[in-house]
């Protein structure tokens, strides 16, 4: 843990922040390799249930990449693809990250900022949030691992249409489009979010970490295995099925294992 990847752990849930206030949690070289590494960690752990993302303050979740860095770090192709190759190591850190992941986003979240929200699980905004990536105003392009997350929240027409037009657009677009899955009013998005960090830490973590793995499956157009057909019965065999359906016949809340 770095000062501007900050972790913080309570019970079976884990924070991570992006934190760099002053520069509204702009992001750096060596803040994309730390959140990398942050997630791949974070992944192993199979006491964790839930991890949210969230940049510090109120302002910002993520402009993107620091700018004023890359006369130094990504000032021509040899640079550039060093430092591609970062961020998509990141982001398939992100993309494969085991437990539910959540983006609690306030204030302002464009261009590389927006990609680390379209690899998270659920996306909660407040009313004034920003979106947006306006990379055709500087001259570059989202890499392909970098446009995965975005087109396959929004589809074809409305990740050309956000990066041909480059605009930064509004929380209630973004709802509309499917690229955030809630809006809430700004002063309650950290209460959203947790409420939605229960919900989801209450459910049987096999069965959240399963899920992510076969909807992801079945985005692959190749035909399913009789292997991965019948990872689907695995459940039956944990001791969480033997919790919950006895818990719902006894009228109770059910205390899952993750066994």
């Amino acid at each position: 843990m770095s000062e501007h990847i900050l972790v913080q752990r309570k019970d079976a849930v884990a924070t991570v922040v992006l934190n760099r206030p002053h520069k509204l949690n702009a992001m750096t070289k060596s803040m994309w390799q730390e959140l990398g590494e942050t997630f791949n960690q974070l992944s192993a752990e199979d006491d964790l249930r839930c991890i949210v993302l969230r940049g510090a303050g109120s302002r910002s979740f993520s402009p993107g990449n620091d700018i004023s860095e890359f006369e130094h770090e990504r000032a021509n192709v040899r640079q550039a693809r060093a430092y591609g190759a970062i961020m998509a190591r990141t982001i398939d850190a992100l993309a494969n990250c085991r437990p539910p992941l959540v983006a609690s986003i306030q204030g302002i979240c464009v261009g590389g900022g927006l990609e680390i929200a379209c690899c998270c699980d659920i996306r909660i905004c407040g009313a004034s949030s920003r979106f947006g990536v306006p990379v055709n105003k500087l001259g570059l392009v989202m890499s392909p691992p970098e446009l995965e997350g975005l087109v396959r929240l929004v589809g074809r027409a409305a990740a050309l249409e956000i990066l041909l037009e480059g605009r930064i657009f509004e929380a209630d677009k973004a709802l509309r489009i499917g690229l955030v899955n809630r809006v809430v009013a700004d002063d309650e998005v950290e209460n959203a979010t947790h409420e939605l960090v229960e919900c989801v830490v209450e459910g049987a973590p096999l069965v959240a970490r399963w899920h992510k793995q076969f909807i992801k499956r079945v985005e692959d157009p190749t035909p399913l295995t009789a292997e991965e057909i019948d990872e689907g019965y695995q459940c039956f065999g944990t001791e969480d099925f033997q919790i919950g359906y006895r818990a719902f016949l006894g009228k109770e809340k059910p205390k899952f294992l993750g066994r």
